[in-house]
């Protein structure tokens, strides 16, 4: 893919959520078709069940990070994307381990710098088990997924 990106600019993705809890797998889903669709060049691509410490080191070294997930609070198959700031009393989840505002706090604690951060999820109807199945709901939530994830991308690096 080809876009507006300002050459240099590094970008990671990771797509996490339990591949077993049925459109909670949406993020490494989308992850896995972006990485095999071809991403372009300074475009990195992980695709994990949950968000971890070891994390830290990948994201300071990133411009900007988009981070992908299934969410429990609105219509099914709404796609939303937001901002994220450095939390460090944002609440960890069973289901993710660690929260990506957590992260974001450890990069400014320990790095002193915090990348651009974004968070594109679609709201699943079902976490019931199924491996890497998902509802039509989540099915459909997924390619105005990848788009918004190809605009971010595009964008230019931030200031």
């Amino acid at each position: 893919m080809t876009g507006s990106r300002t050459a240099g600019t590094k970008v990671l993705i990771i797509g996490y959520g339990s591949p077993i809890r049925g459109d909670d797998a949406i993020g490494p889903l989308v992850a896995d078709r972006l990485e095999r669709e071809g991403v372009p060049y300074g475009v990195a691509v992980i695709s994990r069940h949950i968000l971890t410490a070891e994390l830290v080191a990948d994201l300071v070294e990133h411009d900007r990070v988009i981070f992908l997930d299934a969410a429990v609070d609105g219509p099914p198959g709404e796609v939303r994307c937001r901002q994220l700031a450095p939390d460090a009393s944002a609440m960890s989840t069973m289901a993710h381990f660690l929260d990506p505002r957590e992260l974001l706090a450890w990069c400014e604690t320990l790095y002193g710098q915090v990348p651009e951060t974004f968070l594109v999820s679609a709201c699943g109807t079902s976490f019931d088990y199924a491996n890497y199945s998902l509802t039509p709901d989540a099915e459909a939530a997924m390619e105005p997924m990848i788009e918004r994830v190809r605009q971010l991308i595009a964008q230019p690096a931030p200031i």
